[in-house]
């Protein structure tokens, strides 16, 4: 990165900052700072919530998370309570006078929005939607974390469930009959698995096995619905290519079908060369591979 697109970033996030109102002791000319009001918002949904689940969401440590739940409670907008399937976690929920609270934060956070537009020309109203659009989608992409997990790990398992369900409603793949590795494939050393999550959800994930007597090999490559349109696929996929990379591998395969119109665009886009069928996968129609020289 260049010094200079640093600096717009840090002048983009200044000049946000300054406008919204963060800045203030008392956010939108209510009775409380920015984070508090922030917390309140999110819990507010109408649902009791797992406070990791809400931290989790907001990027929060756990220290500053529950001084804000503290100053919530205090003021009595919330109640938090033990969790009743697992005492070592809590749950918060709003009370009465926390969704009346809510409802004004929302009406002045609707007239803070109108007051932003409001100076603007019609034309210059798209323009501004067009970029907040455009920049909600690439903050969220840079939020994704990706991480090696073991196959067993919960988040993995549900990665691996939501592969199998979707591919079963397309096409009715069944992991019974296909060639995908077993755990123990996807372990150190003989592969890994890599995880996205997005505000610490699960939303994406792919297999990596690293067969002494053969190319490496990409399996079960999946992002969640809710997360496509972040370009996560490819990121996935340029990891599990430097990790190859890392693994001394030159040459990394994959096997894919046919309805998967999506996924054979992203390979062909990205380097990979169909070849002719390397394996005996009953749901393949489409095999590839591509030389990694390049990919650290």
């Amino acid at each position: 990165m260049a010094a200079d697109q640093i600096k717009q970033v840090r002048r983009f996030n200044r000049t946000v900052a300054e406008r919204v109102g963060v800045l203030q002791d008392h956010y939108l000319d209510g009775t409380r700072p920015y984070g508090q009001a922030r917390l309140l918002w999110q819990i507010g949904d109408g649902e009791t919530h797992d406070v990791r689940s809400v931290r989790a969401r907001l990027g929060l440590d756990s220290g500053y998370a529950s001084r804000l739940l503290r100053a919530l409670e205090r003021d009595g907008l919330v109640t938090v309570e033990t969790h009743a399937e697992d005492r070592r976690a809590r749950t918060v929920r709003l009370t009465e006078a926390g969704w009346r609270e809510r409802a004004q934060l929302d009406a002045r956070s609707d007239a803070l929005a109108a007051s932003l537009l409001d100076p603007l020309d019609a034309k210059q109203r798209d323009r501004l939607l067009a970029a907040m659009e455009e920049v909600e989608r690439l903050l969220t992409a840079s939020t994704v974390s990706l991480d090696i997990l073991d196959p067993d790990h919960p988040d993995a398992v549900h990665c691996l469930r939501g592969f199998a369900d979707e591919l079963g409603a397309l096409f009715g793949f069944d992991p019974a009959n296909s060639l995908l590795p077993d755990p123990g494939e996807l372990r150190t050393p003989r592969g890994l698995f890599l995880v996205a999550r997005l505000h610490g959800e699960p939303v994406g994930a792919a297999g990596l096995k690293l067969p002494t007597d053969a190319p490496a090999e990409i399996k079960r490559l999946w992002v969640s619905p809710r997360a496509r349109g972040l370009g996560l696929a490819k990121r996935i996929l340029t990891t599990l290519e430097q990790q190859a990379v890392s693994h001394g591998r030159d040459l990394v395969r994959l096997d894919t079908n046919k309805a998967l119109a999506a996924a054979i665009h992203l390979y062909r886009t990205n380097g990979y060369t169909e070849i002719p069928a390397f394996n005996d996968e009953p749901y393949a129609h489409h095999w590839f591979e591509k030389r990694l020289t390049d990919a650290a």
